[in-house]
């Protein structure tokens, strides 16, 4: 199942995609950015691009380079904001917040817009589950998973090893009118193996693991060897009775039939329900853009 952004979400755009990149409004911003996955011609001409471009992303020296691939520069051909905010407003009552974007130098600007449908699975699911259960959102960069979870009611712990991304976050949370969320500077296969040494379990987890990344104090994190483990460890650390998990993957080479697998045999015997399929962005041509694939467990 491919699923899709609702169209009710004004501030973003996927304008035109194609020769390996992506037109995007944000806010009152379009951007331009590599995107390997784009195969096919652009629908709009290259004068059309640059007319519409405020800002374009040019890869650097480690373009092709395993953990570095997204390096590079912004080069600037309209007046705009080094940051500003765009509203995310969810299908369900209640779900609203606010993302604060920035270029930064590795072609992110502070949000995943394809993760939209993960967002409002979340909300749904603890609004299913009632009261505040606790839900651990891993790898978890500038918090829409876990403004989505708490703008639910749930207890939440966001964590991921970049300090200044968990400040990113915490700004997130508080221009969008919430409180409570705890925050955790830490090494995500350390922290779940941690917790399960303490006995202590979640009603919800995410992961959005990266292919490449490094903890606080240079563990190294590399997506085909640590994936089964970390999942092993968080199968452990999920309640057995009314809970859920949400894994979420970009790498190239790895498909929905995978990532389902490789959740059933980590939870294995009791993984419970399990549905997995393909986040994607559709331009205003129609043309289908995927970029991540899902695995959403429930017990």
């Amino acid at each position: 199942m491919v699923e899709y952004p609702s169209n009710n979400w004004k501030d973003y755009e996927l304008i035109d995609s194609g020769r390996g990149e992506k037109l995007e409004r944000f806010g009152p911003y379009v951007l331009s950015r590599p995107e390997p996955k784009a195969l096919w011609d652009k629908s709009l001409s290259d004068s059309e691009w640059k007319r519409l471009t405020h800002t374009s992303f040019t890869p650097g020296a480690g373009f092709g380079k395993a953990g570095k691939e997204d390096s590079g520069t912004w080069n600037r051909l309209k007046k705009m904001d080094d940051q500003w905010y765009i509203r995310y407003p969810g299908l369900a009552e209640g779900l609203k917040f606010d993302l604060r974007l920035g270029l930064t130098s590795f072609k992110h600007v502070g949000v995943f817009p394809e993760q939209a449908p993960n967002w409002e699975w979340i909300f749904d699911n603890v609004k299913q589950q009632g009261g505040h259960p606790k839900v651990l959102n891993l790898f978890a960069y500038t918090g829409g998973a876990s403004l989505a979870a708490r703008a639910a009611g749930a207890d939440v712990t966001h964590l991921d090893s970049v300090r200044q991304v968990v400040t990113w976050a915490r700004g997130n949370m508080e221009k969008s009118g919430f409180d409570g969320i705890h925050w955790v500077v830490e090494d995500a296969l350390k922290f779940a193996r941690r917790e399960a040494r303490r006995g202590n379990v979640y009603q919800g987890i995410i992961l959005d693991p990266p292919a490449y990344g490094h903890g606080p104090d240079g563990e190294k994190w590399k997506l085909d060897e640590s994936l089964f483990e970390i999942l092993k460890s968080v199968s452990s650390i999920l309640a057995p009775h009314n809970s859920w998990m949400v894994l979420n993957l970009y790498s190239n080479g790895y498909s929905a039939a995978l990532g389902e697998t490789v959740v059933k045999e980590a939870f294995k015997p009791s993984y419970g329900k399990i549905e997995s399929g393909e986040l994607a962005l559709r331009d205003r041509n129609s043309k289908v853009l995927p970029l991540s694939i899902y695995v959403r467990l429930k017990r």
